[in-house]
């Protein structure tokens, strides 16, 4: 009987001429566009340069501060009015501000003050982009004291602490490696996990469910019927993102692709088998789709994909405990950067198997062949 619906379900997909290129378009369009987009990475900050001095020493802090990829020199200002207005406007984002006497002050070894301003509409780039200036002020001081005494005040110096950091697991701090296993998530996600809901509500408002209803099919062998086609496009679009990532981006998995595959399955069976119980308790194509977007958008901000767990309130750490799209991300991104293996990666996998044990439980006892 099995046999028959996965049969009826593969012709069904093949006849439709929209599901066949959402399957094979979207995998590649997302990993090909958003990894590019979704760059947190602050860089090409807008500066706007209010120089009162006019010195050598001025002009090359504004050469040293705009030569980095994080800023972009927009203008200099006669006057901090002026440079604000360019902020309000929203043509600059931060404010450097150079006072009088700055060169004079720094040859006497003088305490001179520095103005920072910045736009912290968006406080991520305005905090990260005065953090970074700041930054750069103190390494053009250090550079003007090494050239005004250095000779003097290396004899006299107390003894430092040198810190040398280490970048491990993405020494580029390239955000793409970050982001790229994160989208094959949610790809899974929408193919695997909520497609099968969309595919049960619709038959549903066409009526060709109550001719199987009729019929002596058991609740487990029609959702198994449901899934079992998914599950197959979920493994060919997960390879397909994977030679992707390889080709386009170079990211390949540090560990075993078993365990990739591993938790692949557990996670589709989990996620395929909550959709199905959306599809139970929808009965038309505009309640299920409501559904879906709503657990989808917290599904996914409640991953880590964005933004880290530990940041997150006490409450919403405690509901990520219930998002099986946590546990797939942290297996993803471990097993690609840091070689995990299943036996590091326990927690994660128990977390899935008992998510995937009581949505499927779900999805069948509350599966009813009459309404």
């Amino acid at each position: 009987m099995l046999k028959f619906l996965l049969e009826k379900e593969f012709k069904q997909f093949i006849r439709n001429p929209f599901l066949p290129r959402l399957v094979l378009l979207i995998p590649v369009m997302m990993l090909l566009v958003l990894p590019w987009a979704a760059d947190l990475n602050t860089k090409h900050v807008r500066l706007a340069v209010v120089d009162r001095d006019g010195s050598p020493y001025s002009q090359r802090l504004v050469r040293k501060a705009t030569s980095s990829d994080y800023f972009l020199l927009y203008e200099q200002f006669g006057c901090y009015r002026e440079a604000l207005h360019a902020v309000e406007m929203g043509e600059a984002d931060l404010i450097l501000e150079i006072p009088r006497h700055f060169e004079r002050d720094l040859i006497r070894e003088k305490i001179t003050d520095v103005l920072i301003a910045a736009n912290t509409v968006n406080g991520t780039k305005g905090l990260l982009g005065s953090s970074y200036l700041a930054r750069i002020l103190a390494d053009f001081t250090r550079e003007i004291s090494v050239e005004q005494g250095a000779g003097i005040q290396i004899t006299t110096r107390t003894p430092q602490l040198e810190v040398i950091p280490e970048v491990r697991y993405n020494p580029q701090m390239d955000y793409k490696r970050f982001m790229v296993p994160a989208f094959m998530v949610i790809l899974m996600t929408l193919i695997c996990g909520f497609l099968p809901a969309l595919n049960v509500v619709t038959e549903k408002e066409v009526g060709t469910i109550e001719q199987i209803n009729v019929t002596p099919v058991g609740r487990t062998v029609f959702i198994l019927a449901k899934l079992i086609p998914y599950w197959i496009m979920g493994f060919i679009v997960l390879t397909i993102g994977m030679l992707i990532a390889w080709l386009v981006y170079g990211i390949t998995p540090a560990g075993s692709l078993l365990t990739i595959y591993a938790a692949f399955v557990v996670y589709v069976v989990a996620l395929s088998g909550f959709g199905i119980v959306i599809s139970n308790h929808s009965s038309t194509m505009q309640q299920a789709m409501f559904l879906t977007f709503f657990f989808m958008i917290i599904f996914v901000l409640l991953s880590g994909i964005f933004t880290p767990i530990s940041s997150m309130p006490a409450w919403a750490q405690g509901i990520t405990l219930f998002n099986p799209l946590r546990y797939f991300v942290t297996i993803i991104r471990s097993v690609f950067f840091k070689a995990s293996s299943v036996a590091d990666l326990g927690i994660d996998f128990l977390a899935l198997g008992c998510f995937a044990i009581v949505s499927n439980v779900w999805a069948v006892v509350s599966y009813r062949k009459s309404s």
